[in-house]
């Protein structure tokens, strides 16, 4: 079965991180391929694009520890995706966190239109847990303003990017966004602390018709591009560790972003790593 929920041999380890974690602004966690959790000083918790599955192999093959057991998180207030793609709005993965905690899902119309047609309410037991957004709508939840944008995925159908503020600062988080007009409007509204922005190769997928030629993400050029239109003090490269025949050694960013006015500098994080805001 393709995208199937993969089994962590990490217990409850990182979940027990976030759960015990007592920032003093706003705590964010990279769950790899292009996952986050943000823990903000109030306690509010919010999942970004989590993604627990395996892939569809041959085609999509994981090359990452599954981080955690979805049926087992009891704190969230909020799950977001950025677009429609199984990694981004998976049903293994934010269903039990959906069923299991307070939290409400919030998609843009293609994203929540899966959910639809996949019966999350049937198969988790939800009533009205999800709700469709657009760009130019406001979320509030708890201590974090979740400003919805435009986002530029030529692969996607409906992408959006989140805008979200805090006290401490702001991180957006564009989905597999490109470098585009939208991430100029983010940059001067919003001049963001913190960003993330896909990165990755160019490869061979097996495909049912045989290997095809697959670009997905940006490449480093086209990653330190979108890191200096959304204006970032701080790049945090994303989906480089996810599928085989797709990754990159995010280390070239440094070089990349060296000539750019922004971002500042770049924070290369593995799975179940933690930054800060404000970074101290």
């Amino acid at each position: 079965m393709a995208h199937e929920l993969g089994t962590s041999d990490w217990g409850d380890w990182l979940l027990d991180r976030i759960r015990s974690a007592d920032p003093v602004g706003v705590a964010v966690w990279y769950l790899g391929c292009n996952g986050l959790v943000l823990k903000a000083s109030d306690g509010t918790t919010v999942f970004v694009d989590p993604y627990c599955g395996l892939g569809d192999p041959p085609r999509t093959v994981r090359m990452l520890p599954v981080p955690f057991d979805p049926d087992a998180v009891r704190s969230a207030d909020a799950v977001l995706s950025t677009h429609e793609h199984s990694d981004h709005v998976h049903g293994p993965t934010v269903g039990p966190i959906l069923a299991n905690t307070a939290a409400h899902l919030y998609g843009p119309p293609a994203a929540t239109a899966r959910t639809r047609e996949e019966s999350w309410g049937e198969t988790y037991g939800l009533a009205n847990a999800r709700s469709t957004v657009e760009a130019g709508d406001t979320i509030s939840v708890g201590s974090l303003t979740i400003n919805v944008e435009e986002s530029h995925d030529p692969d996607a159908e409906t992408p959006v990017a989140y805008v979200i503020e805090h006290d401490a600062g702001t991180i957006v988080h564009p989905g597999d966004g490109r470098p585009s007009e939208a991430f100029d409007a983010i940059g001067d509204q919003y001049d963001p602390d913190l960003g993330v922005v896909a990165v990755g190769s160019s490869g061979m997928l097996d495909k049912p018709d045989g290997p095809e030629y697959t670009r997905w993400y940006n490449d480093p050029n086209e990653c330190a591009e979108a890191a200096n239109r959304l204006g970032l003090d701080c790049l945090v490269p994303t989906h480089f560790d996810v599928w085989r025949g797709l990754t990159t050694d995010p280390t070239v960013l440094h070089d990349h972003v060296r000539s750019f006015d922004a971002p500042e500098r770049v924070s290369i994080l593995e799975i179940g790593d933690r930054i800060d805001l404000p970074n101290s």
